[in-house]
C-alpha cells in the first residue's frame, strides 16, 4: 500500500490474538451499536447541496463496486444514502469459524452481515443506510439457477410494484440529484443485481410522477441516473497487473472480453477518482470479513498492484444531461457534473 491501512476499531484490522471470526463478530457488535446511534439522527436532506443515492443488492456490493466513490463524497460532505435490497443470507462464507452461519445450518449469515455492513459504512463515513422495505423484507436469492431463486421470500420473486414503492419512498424523502445502480445484466448476472436494476429504473421515473403512490411522499425527480461500469481496458490492465505480480487470478486464461463483466470503453461516461479514499475503501472491505478474503483478489488489487483500477470507479450515465468532460479520456470526473444544487 502507498499508505498504511487504518487501524481504528471497526475497520476489520485484526486486534491482539483474536481469530478472524472472533474479530468479525466483535466488529459486528460494535457496528450494530453505531447503526442504532445513526438511526437517531434527524436527517435534513435539503441541507446538503449534493445528495447521492446508491442501490445495491447485498452487503459488500457497495464497497467493492462503489466504496471509493461513497467515501469521497461523504468526505466532501455530500449526503450519501445507501439502499441495500437483501441481507445477503446466501453469501459464500470465506471464514471457516463462521461456516455455522450458512443457510443450511444456523441461517444466521444475514444478521451477521447487518453488522458488517454497518462497520463498512462507518469506515466510509456514510451515515444514511437503509434496507429496502426494512431489514429482511426480501431475502438473498442466490446465484442464477439455484434453489434460492424459487424461495417466495427471495428478492428475485419480489412484487415489482411493492419494491418500487419502497424505493420511491426513499427517493422522495432523500431527494437525491444522482442515483446509482447496476446495468441490465446486474454487472455479472446475479438475479438480485438484475432485480435491483429493474426496481431502480422503475422508481427513478415513478418518484417524479405526481400520480404515482401519493402516499409515498411528495414527487421528486432526480437529475441523473448512472449504472456502475468497468471499462474493458481497465479490466484487462488489472488482470495483466495481477499476473505480472504473481498473484493468482481466477480467470487468468480469459481476456477481459471473455469474462463478461466489462463494458466497452466508449460507453463509460464518468470516472470518479477515489484514490484519496482508498484506505477507507480497504477498511470497509475488511469489515466484510465473512465475504472478502484478506489474501484474495480484491486486496491484491488494493495493495499496490492495481490502485488505478481499484481506486478509480467508473459509471455510465443513462438518464440526464452529461456534464463537462473534465476528466481523462473525455469523461466526466464528478457524478454531480452539471447538476445545480
Amino acid at each position: 500500500m502507498t499508505a498504511p491501512l487504518p487501524d481504528e476499531p471497526g475497520t476489520g484490522e485484526l486486534v491482539g490474538d483474536l481469530s478472524p471470526a472472533e474479530d468479525a463478530l466483535a466488529q459486528a457488535a460494535e457496528a450494530v451499536d453505531s447503526a442504532e446511534q445513526t438511526e437517531a439522527v434527524d436527517m435534513t436532506p435539503l441541507d446538503h447541496p449534493h445528495r447521492l443515492l446508491l442501490v445495491h443488492a447485498h452487503p459488500d456490493d457497495e464497497t467493492i463496486g462503489t466504496g471509493a466513490t461513497m467515501a469521497r463524497y461523504a468526505a466532501e460532505h455530500a449526503l450519501v444514502t445507501l439502499v441495500t435490497c437483501t441481507l445477503g443470507e446466501l453469501g459464500e462464507i470465506v471464514v471457516p469459524e463462521l461456516e455455522h452461519l450458512a443457510a443450511d445450518r444456523d441461517d444466521g449469515l444475514g444478521q451477521h452481515r447487518v453488522g458488517e455492513l454497518a462497520a463498512a459504512c462507518e469506515a466510509m463515513r456514510v451515515t444514511d443506510h437503509r434496507f429496502l422495505g426494512g431489514p429482511g423484507r426480501w431475502r438473498d436469492s442466490g446465484m442464477m439457477g439455484t434453489k434460492g431463486n424459487e424461495d417466495p421470500r427471495a428478492f428475485w420473486q419480489a412484487d415489482m410494484n411493492e419494491a418500487t414503492i419502497e424505493l420511491v419512498r426513499v427517493i422522495r424523502e432523500v431527494r437525491p440529484q444522482v442515483v446509482v445502480t447496476y446495468d441490465e445484466r446486474g454487472g455479472y448476472g446475479h438475479p438480485d443485481h438484475i432485480q435491483a436494476h429493474r426496481v431502480t429504473m422503475a422508481a427513478f421515473d415513478a418518484a417524479g410522477d405526481p400520480g404515482y403512490a401519493p402516499e409515498a411522499g411528495e414527487p421528486w425527480q432526480a437529475a441523473k441516473l448512472y449504472w456502475t461500469a468497468i471499462p474493458l481496458r481497465v479490466l484487462q490492465q488489472g488482470i495483466d497487473a495481477m499476473q505480472a505480480a504473481g498473484h493468482e487470478v481466477p480467470f487468468s486464461s480469459a481476456t477481459a472480453e471473455e469474462i463478461g463483466v466489462g463494458v466497452p470503453d466508449e460507453l463509460v461516461t464518468t470516472a470518479v477518482d477515489g484514490r484519496g479514499q482508498l484506505d477507507a475503501k480497504v477498511a470497509a472491505m475488511r469489515a466484510h470479513a465473512s465475504q472478502i478474503a484478506t489474501d484474495g483478489m480484491f486486496f491484491a488489487l488494493a495493495d499496490g498492484v492495481g490502485q488505478q483500477a481499484f481506486g478509480v470507479e467508473y459509471y455510465r450515465l443513462v438518464r440526464g444531461e452529461r456534464g463537462p468532460a473534465a476528466g481523462p479520456d473525455g469523461r466526466e470526473d464528478d457524478l454531480f457534473a452539471g447538476v445545480t444544487s
